[in-house]
């Protein structure tokens, strides 16, 4: 034990030497040099990039690989898709479903446990891409531009920028041919991570595609190349969640995916239903806060101060309650459809020139088809309002899209 807490404060005084030594360094220019690199490189980012990259002490990234592994037992079950059948869209469904998602991301705050020491704590989970492109560029460029050590690095599992590339290719692409696969969203560079797919195109060769690109004849799906040659289309990376196609009656569809298509899906529709929100009352464990459907509640907790309430089915933190009382429950239309999750408190833990800031650790896992999960690369969003977001942290600096460096 006592060897133990040495190799603990070790790697804690390692992180603070690091973070010390980044803000005696730190000049506005350095990090207008940064925003100025990705401008010219990939033209405007549509969110907030923090000033600083954060430094994961490897207690913590133990702790976090730990409550990964403790997800992914339960999504790994065999009655997985059985439980979850329920979460699937009806008015979305999409045929064809797979055995597993190829993508998995999971939403850790960094708190302090009742003894101080730093620990993750599951907020949510998604069966659906996050920013695998951007993160290992954006980790590069903080490198480049602040002249960090060597050492670090954003991937887990001895992972290289090489093998990562192999790895999110063979996820992605497959046994096609890239230009037979295509990234797909609702109107692709109008998206806020349009970046992301231009780094994803760089990397693979594949084509960026909005919905209305995409036109069908029979089973097959093709589109239409830059010399407006008619392509067919084999696979899609999608990006797009399909109830963004509600509602917006001007949009031209060459195809439902909700019909019978000949074409490969990473990752399935499906899956961004079933390992979500919806996922949370079924998790127990050290790093998992108590959630429950509150259908299924025959009494609310006594202490409702101390939970939040979810839609189940919603983006960016939009609908979320931060403050529930019994009645705002009673008069839920369809309480089948919300979640109480108790609160978690994270800790200002990264120390800058602004003070304290709060941060969300997502751990991105790829599983390409016939292997097993992988976690690869993770994504910080860092925080000094009540939630992580922008619509909390809005004129704020110190705050917003970043990325994790591991000691190695």
């Amino acid at each position: 034990m006592r060897c133990r807490r040495r190799n603990h404060e070790k790697g804690l005084q390692m992180v603070r030497a690091l973070r010390t030594l980044f803000n005696e360094r730190f000049r506005p220019e350095l990090y207008g040099r940064l925003l100025e690199g990705l401008q010219q490189d990939l033209g405007p980012v549509a969110f907030r990039v923090a000033e600083t990259p954060v430094f994961i002490p490897a207690d913590l990234e133990k702790k976090l690989v730990q409550a990964g592994e403790e997800v992914l037992a339960l999504i790994c079950k065999p009655n997985f898709r059985t439980i979850t059948e329920r979460a699937v869209s009806e008015r979305w469904r999409v045929p064809g479903e797979n055995e597993h998602p190829h993508f998995l991301c999971l939403d850790f705050a960094v708190c302090r446990d009742i003894t101080g020491t730093l620990c993750p704590r599951l907020i949510e989970l998604q069966g659906f891409p996050s920013l695998y492109g951007l993160q290992p560029y954006l980790a590069a460029l903080y490198g480049q531009v602040y002249e960090l050590n060597q050492g670090l690095t954003p991937f887990f599992g001895g992972l290289t920028p090489e093998t990562y590339q192999s790895l999110l290719r063979d996820v992605i692409v497959g046994r096609h041919a890239p230009h037979e696969v295509a990234l797909m969203d609702l109107d692709a560079p109008a998206q806020k991570t349009y970046v992301d797919f231009l780094l994803t195109q760089r990397m693979l060769g594949i084509p960026i595609l909005s919905f209305s690109d995409i036109i069908r004849e029979g089973r097959c799906l093709y589109y239409r190349n830059a010399e407006g040659e008619k392509v067919r289309l084999k696979r899609i990376y999608n990006r797009l969640i399909f109830n963004e196609l509600e509602g917006r009656p001007e949009l031209l569809w060459g195809f439902d995916p909700r019909t019978d298509l000949d074409v490969e899906w990473a990752t399935h529709p499906n899956w961004f239903y079933r390992v979500s929100k919806y996922t949370l009352p079924f998790l127990k464990g050290e790093f998992v806060p108590a959630a429950h459907f509150v259908n299924e509640l025959r009494h609310f907790p006594a202490d409702l101060e101390n939970y939040i309430l979810k839609p189940l089915f919603s983006f960016a933190g939009s609908g979320v309650q931060l403050e529930v009382r019994a009645d705002d429950l009673r008069k839920l239309a369809h309480p089948e459809q919300w979640i109480l999750q108790r609160k978690v408190d994270y800790a200002p833990v990264i120390h800058t020139p602004a003070g304290g800031v709060k941060a969300e650790i997502r751990l991105m896992y790829l599983w390409p088809d016939g292997g097993q999960p992988q976690l690869c690369i993770n994504l910080v969003r860092m925080s000094r309002g009540k939630m992580i977001g922008v619509d909390y942290n809005r004129d704020l600096d110190w705050v917003g899209g970043s990325v994790g460096l591991l000691q190695r």
